[in-house]
């Protein structure tokens, strides 16, 4: 696993780090019992502090993601799939946020918008269902 991150981001680094492990897990990149890089290992690769990784791991295991074994390192949890859906309908409702947002930046009407998505909807679902 190859993680980015950029020091010019508005997004703090210890949450890009997350999102990037978060992703990983949740397209099967990474199974559970899997192993993260070391805090120190991560943070030397990356050329930031230990704590800023310290920080992404430790949220990582507060979220459900990840497990650490003192001594042995931090490995990725059993995932709930409860979490993983949660998990997809954020990155959904994220990726919605933006087409909006781009949708009315081009000057298109909430009409336009939702007619927009009707039409996309149709090639996806068979409506009743």
């Amino acid at each position: 696993m190859h993680i980015i991150v950029n020091t010019s981001s508005m997004i703090p680094i210890y949450e890009q780090i997350m999102e990037q492990i978060k992703t990983a897990v949740t397209a099967g990149e990474l199974k559970e019992g899997d192993g993260l890089p070391s805090v120190r290992g991560l943070s030397k690769e990356l050329k930031i502090s230990a704590l800023t990784v310290k920080k992404a791991y430790d949220n990582l295991e507060q979220d459900g993601f990840t497990v650490t074994v003192h001594g042995k390192g931090t490995f990725v949890a059993a995932v709930n799939p409860d979490l993983l859906q949660e998990e997809y309908r954020k990155d959904v409702e994220a990726d919605l946020e933006k087409a909006i947002t781009k949708a009315g930046g081009c000057g298109m009407t909430e009409t336009e918008i939702r007619s927009l998505f009707e039409i996309l909807m149709e090639g996806y679902y068979v409506k009743g269902k």
